[in-house]
């Protein structure tokens, strides 16, 4: 092996030196013809390569006048040194040959288990891991009196029985461990517990006050019709569709009957009272369509359009023209409309075959004042001004639409506009619309796409003065919504019309 390699305290000098691997000789050797030395390993090393010469002058070498130097060895063993772990901490420093010996109780030399443990490790380790870590140490139980190895003793450790241990079920009862499995089956108030009823565990000192609330817990029938056994949550059900003695409410109960009696004399009553029982039937069912007229009456109030304008789509245009065509006068109603919010209520009618001048040949429209919930607080006659439209559905992008429209202003005279009475007959001139019965002809609808895909648009719109719609505010502002009124029975449209 090449020389030392140790931490001098002085650098060695020159002559101690190897010239081959720089370092304080090991072994060193002479070469007798020229008196050069080397380490033995490194001059062994490279003769091995073939090259027969001195590394140094590059003579011819002659093995048998290479000599040992042993006082030049002993020299470079006299030189001082420091502890090859004095990185680690250690402090000894002394001559080289003294290194050995300074191992055999240097506490950061690294040395193997007396125990055999195959662990390696220092000196100052070694009484630690000897006293607690090293698994072929001599351990004595201090809660048995056995003698176990380290690693033997680790096991052991948590399942001694002669071990003092407290309740798993933390009751606070201390006992040695081969006392506890007895303990928590048979003694402990923490012990858990399966139910006899429903099954559920629960700790010991807590299960008698669960079968006051258990739902599989057996109890009597509050009705004393002797079913035995029932469980506590199948008491409502058997009380209500199973017990015998359960008092029961007549079947039309929501009709009016009162009668209440135990669920086996049920049949009895019913056929008893089968005439006041068809005749309460009557009733409700009188009530119930009473309801639903005015709800659905308040249904249409809500979906009418309160904005002043309405565009009424009607669509299967050529069915219900040829219906027309066949019954003289049929007229087609508009949903109805506001004027604007607690406005007036209008509604538009079309005759598809015409009307009157226009009877055959024309599509005739017509609008007419309808009794509205806040006709109290208007001012009348209706007097705004009414702009009929059919529209055209041609695409914007190809062509500008040409809608026909016509405008007129009520006149104030005519009864049409004055304030509707939800007494009048159909034959009061009132009723009747006022409008166009020449608004479109047959041939002109024809020529653009006032016609699409089967249905036509009408628009009507109302001009409505920005004062009235400020006055409005503030009068709902200061008095809040009007309350509405219910009318006596619907509002019937004649068949009659009027021209502009």
């Amino acid at each position: 092996m090449p020389g030392f390699d140790y931490k001098f305290l002085e650098k060695p000098k020159r002559r101690f030196q190897c010239p081959l691997c720089s370092k304080a000789m090991r072994e060193p050797v002479q070469v007798s013809t020229c008196g050069h030395r080397f380490c033995d390993t490194c001059l062994q090393e490279f003769l091995s390569e073939g090259v027969f010469k001195c590394p140094e002058d590059q003579l011819p070498l002659d093995y048998a006048k290479i000599y040992p130097d042993p006082e030049l060895e002993q020299q470079i063993l006299s030189l001082p040194i420091r502890c090859i772990h004095s990185e680690e901490g250690c402090r000894w420093t002394g001559q080289m040959k003294q290194l050995q010996g300074h191992f055999s109780t240097c506490a950061f030399n690294v040395i193997p288990c007396p125990n055999r443990c195959s662990v390696k490790l220092t000196r100052r380790d070694l009484p630690d891991h000897l006293q607690h870590d090293c698994p072929k140490r001599k351990v004595k139980c201090e809660f048995c009196g056995s003698e176990f190895t380290g690693e033997a003793f680790e096991n052991h450790q948590g399942v001694c029985p002669q071990e003092s241990v407290y309740c798993e079920n933390k009751c606070g009862a201390r006992m040695m461990r081969r006392l506890l499995s007895q303990h928590g089956m048979a003694e402990c108030p923490k012990r858990t517990q399966p139910c006899k009823y429903c099954g559920k565990e629960f700790v010991f000192d807590t299960i008698q006050n669960h079968q006051f609330h258990c739902p599989r817990f057996p109890v009597q029938c509050p009705n004393q019709c002797g079913t035995p056994n029932i469980a506590r949550e199948d008491l409502a059900n058997h009380v209500k569709d199973n017990c015998g003695s359960a008092l029961v409410l007549c079947p039309f109960k929501d009709a009016g009957c009162k009668h209440r009696c135990p669920k086996l004399a049920i049949g009895r009553h019913l056929e008893d009272t089968t005439k006041s029982h068809l005749t309460m039937m009557c009733n409700l069912v009188s009530r119930q369509r009473q309801e639903i007229l005015e709800l659905r009456r308040e249904m249409e109030e809500l979906s009418v359009s309160h904005d002043g304008v309405l565009i009424w789509k009607l669509n299967d245009y050529s069915r219900k023209l040829q219906e027309a065509k066949l019954r003289s006068n049929h007229e087609f109603f508009s949903p109805p409309f506001y004027t604007h919010r607690y406005g007036y209520k209008l509604q538009v009618s079309a005759f598809l075959n015409g009307n009157g001048s226009g009877e055959g040949s024309h599509l005739s429209v017509y609008i007419r004042v309808l009794p509205g919930e806040y006709d109290n607080l208007l001012e009348w006659p209706f007097s705004y001004k009414v702009t009929f439209s059919i529209l055209d559905q041609s695409d914007p992008s190809l062509s500008k639409p040409q809608h026909i429209t016509e405008t007129f202003n009520p006149d104030p005279n005519w009864k049409n506009f004055q304030k509707p009475c939800s007494t009048r007959n159909s034959l009061d001139e009132s009723t009747l619309g006022f409008g166009y019965p020449k608004f479109i002809s047959h041939e002109e609808i024809k020529k653009r796409n006032y016609i699409r895909d089967n249905c036509i648009f009408i628009k009507a719109s109302i001009e409505i003065p920005q004062k009235i719609m400020v006055i409005l505010k503030c009068f709902i502002k200061l008095y809040g919504k009007p309350r509405q009124e219910k009318k006596s029975h619907p509002f019937r449209r004649a068949k009659q019309t009027s021209q502009l």
